[in-house]
């Protein structure tokens, strides 16, 4: 699977006249190599996967990770480097940039360090960027990946019935984000034990808790804190960096209220946002535009006296942003195998309601791949 994804980007690379990519994002790096769990925070140590036009690839990593990169890297070569011992990573670099005329590197993911090293060791016209090709090669997803897309479906799912099951008047915040993780987990564990021959690959659930209840829920990425939530309070159960299984990404969130709703013009918001991702879901299919989805959903939003809050939805996959974007000027033809999140979001000064959900697109239509209640009735708990 590696081997075959490092032969298409190889491909990718003779038809665009480019002779070696320097790859620095970690999801690229996994998606290329299944080289992953180093550590994914800028901490000096940068790692960086040389792919040749021809020819093997190369893993330049730091030593204290070398054993991990044996263990998973499908690369030729690994050059492992030490803090502060000779020109640490820079020591393979410059015959790889001797050799080529021209030179793919990820602009918007390239640690500023090795960005400068490479501006300093060639001429800025023989630099291109091979994110587009990536992009392009990751858009549609193949049979494993698409069962990636499934499990974490059902990872997604556990989570949020458990953190239905924790909302109540008088429970802080916090004891919901334990649940969502213990859940999501359990369910993780138990995927991976079932249909995964991967010892390495942790099911744990990482990401704090996206959740506001009561006044806080206008905060759209507010975090899970010891506040107490109180009947007839609205609260709001985002997974998006939750929903995280095997490395593949997705979009799931609900509102919900505590016993009743309090404020009544809550309902009539929370009507029109499910209205909005109900017309996007309508627009979905292959065949059409990525921006004509959001653009129904921006309808009805807009028809009911809203400025629409975001873009409809995004592509998924071993990053949370892929391509394309549901939103204005994506003109990307929607096909089959594309994984999205889809949302449907009405915001005031007082109250934002959000749903959303991650669909495959299919030959005709769609497959929903996470699944909970959101008609009104079964919200309010």
């Amino acid at each position: 699977m590696f081997a075959d994804r490092v032969r298409r980007l190889q491909q990718r690379l003779a038809e665009a006249g480019l002779d070696v990519a320097l790859i620095t994002d970690d999801d690229n790096v996994y998606y290329l190599t299944g080289y992953y769990n180093y550590l994914h925070m800028e901490f000096g140590r940068p790692t960086i996967l040389v792919v040749p036009r021809e020819g093997e690839t190369l893993l330049i990593t730091p030593t204290i990770d070398l054993t991990m990169a044996e263990a998973s890297a499908r690369v030729g070569r690994i050059a492992p480097w030490n803090d502060g011992a000779g020109d640490e990573w820079r020591t393979e670099l410059p015959a790889v940039l001797e050799r080529a005329n021209r030179i793919g590197i990820e602009p918007d993911h390239m640690p500023p360090l090795v960005r400068a090293f490479v501006d300093r060791s060639v001429d800025a016209a023989s630099i291109a960027s091979v994110t587009p090709h990536l992009a392009q090669m990751r858009m549609i997803k193949t049979a494993e990946e698409l069962q990636l897309a499934r499990h974490a479906g059902q990872v997604a799912g556990a989570m949020m019935q458990a953190g239905r099951e924790a909302i109540a008047d008088g429970v802080p915040e916090f004891e919901v984000a334990i649940a969502t993780s213990q859940a999501g987990t359990r369910k993780a564990a138990a995927l991976l034990s079932a249909h995964y021959d991967d010892a390495d690959m942790s099911p744990n659930t990482h990401f704090l808790q996206i959740m506001a209840s009561g006044p806080e829920i206008t905060k759209t990425h507010h975090r899970a804190t010891t506040r107490i939530m109180r009947r007839g309070e609205p609260v709001f159960l985002c997974f998006c960096g939750m929903t995280n299984f095997h490395r593949f990404k997705l979009g799931f969130d609900r509102t919900f209220w505590i016993g009743e709703i309090a404020d009544e013009s809550q309902a009539a918001v929370y009507e029109v946002a499910l209205a909005s991702q109900a017309a996007a879901l309508n627009a979905l299919r292959p065949g059409v535009t990525a921006e004509s989805v959001h653009a129904a959903y921006a309808e009805v939003i807009q028809g009911a006296g809203y400025d629409y809050p975001f873009r409809c939805g995004r592509a998924t996959g071993f990053s949370f942003l892929e391509h394309p974007q549901l939103v204005t000027g994506d003109k990307t033809i929607l096909q089959p195998g594309m994984v999205l999140a889809v949302d449907g979001s009405v915001s005031t000064e007082t109250f934002r309601a959000q749903v959303g959900d991650s669909f495959i697109i299919t030959e005709d239509g769609y497959e929903a791949v996470t699944d909970h209640p959101k008609t009104i009735e079964d919200l309010v708990l």
